[in-house]
């Protein structure tokens, strides 16, 4: 009997590398989640943005030019950093990186054909297949995710590694927005929700 298609394994949940200050409260005066973020200490946003980015590079490079203004200034930093990535940068970051994780609902035989063709694009470029679904609705992720394995399991190796480094980048900005958000709510981030920040595309 054939196994279930497997699922895109998280990582560990974070909220051990919040502190207190970025944990949320009762405290409205605490600001809002930029606020809070940019209050962690060095060694704190360092560990969360590394689950934004694998790189350690990005990641000392967002946290060292905090603090922000506004929202729109993090993430033109955060842009640049993914720009001058070098290619051992990269591959850091492609190394952390596991397949995308749908929305419930996802057909069985979905699922099926998913697992084929990420275990194939894994072969081949030796790193799993980033891609960032902002703007497809669930229903649309299967579909749109096996169409985009497909057609780029025919590139070159050096193509296929621009085009990945251009959907991290667009992948660490929508964390990077999740993050801000969660860290407004007032009653912080919990175990659970800090888990969504694993490296998922």
């Amino acid at each position: 009997m054939a196994g279930h298609p497997r699922h895109a394994t998280r990582s560990p949940p974070l909220s051990s590398h919040l502190p207190a200050q970025a944990r949320g409260g009762s405290d409205p005066s605490r600001g809002s989640g930029l606020a809070r973020f940019n209050a962690l200490s060095p060694e704190a946003a360092h560990s969360v943005l590394l689950h934004c980015c694998g790189s350690r590079r990005w990641a000392h490079r967002v946290a060292a030019h905090r603090p922000y203004p506004d929202h729109g200034t993090l993430l033109a930093a955060a842009d640049e950093a993914s720009y001058d990535l070098s290619q051992a940068d990269l591959s850091e970051a492609l190394a952390c990186e596991f397949p995308p994780e749908l929305e419930q609902g996802a057909s069985y035989a979905a699922l099926l054909a998913l697992d084929a063709a990420h275990s194939e694009y894994e072969r081949t470029f030796g790193h799993a297949f980033v891609i960032c679904l902002d703007g497809h609705t669930p229903e649309e992720q299967a579909d749109e995710l096996l169409a985009a394995i497909r057609r780029r399991m025919h590139l070159e190796v050096d193509e296929e590694r621009a085009i990945s480094a251009d959907e991290l980048r667009r992948v660490a900005q929508a964390r990077l927005a999740d993050l801000t958000r969660w860290l407004t709510s007032t009653d912080g981030v919990s175990a659970v929700e800090f888990g969504l920040f694993a490296p998922v595309g």
